[in-house]
This record gives C-alpha cells, sequence and structure tokens, in this order.
C-alpha cells in the first residue's frame, strides 16, 4: 500500500517536472528547444511504460524501468544542471 501511494506521488512529480520543462527555453539548441526537452519526452514514455508493466504485472520490468529513470532523473538532469549559462554552474563555479 505505501509502495503504491509513494509511486504515485513520485510518477505526479515527475509528470509535472517533466511536463514543465517545456516551457523552459533558456538554452537554445535547437529552434526553443534543448537537449532536455529529449529528457522530458523520454521520462513521460518511461513512465507510462513503466505504468503500463506494473498493471500488467511485470514486476521485475516495472522495477528495472522506474530505477533506470530514477537514475536518469538525477544524474543525466543534475548534469544538465550545471551546462555554463545556468543558475547552478554559476552557484557552483
Amino acid at each position: 500500500m505505501a509502495h503504491r501511494w509513494l509511486g504515485r506521488m513520485w510518477v505526479s512529480a515527475m509528470l509535472y517536472v517533466a511536463l514543465s520543462s517545456f516551457f523552459i527555453h533558456e538554452l537554445k539548441v535547437w529552434g526553443d528547444f534543448s537537449p532536455i526537452h529529449l529528457l522530458s519526452i523520454w521520462t513521460l514514455f518511461s513512465l507510462g511504460y513503466a505504468i503500463h508493466l506494473a498493471r500488467t504485472n511485470r514486476i521485475k520490468q516495472h522495477q528495472r524501468w522506474m530505477t533506470s529513470l530514477y537514475g536518469l532523473a538525477l544524474i543525466v538532469t543534475g548534469a544538465f544542471t550545471l551546462v555554463p549559462g545556468r543558475v547552478m554552474h554559476a552557484v557552483l563555479f
């Protein structure tokens, strides 16, 4: 029960963050978009697929997808915040 509640909260937060990223246009690589937007698309797909896996009782695959998504959210997105010209780059360097 707690796992489902926490999972729903985490998925909701990830959905909010991924969708809100489409309103960020500071880093422009392709028009108004950047690699972070590709990561957001991947996040939305991954969330949907991982939920599908859980609902179809493919728990091991669900665990792998959610663990991978968690890692991407921390490592890759964290690296994007350190790109020169971003606020966190200025704070840390």
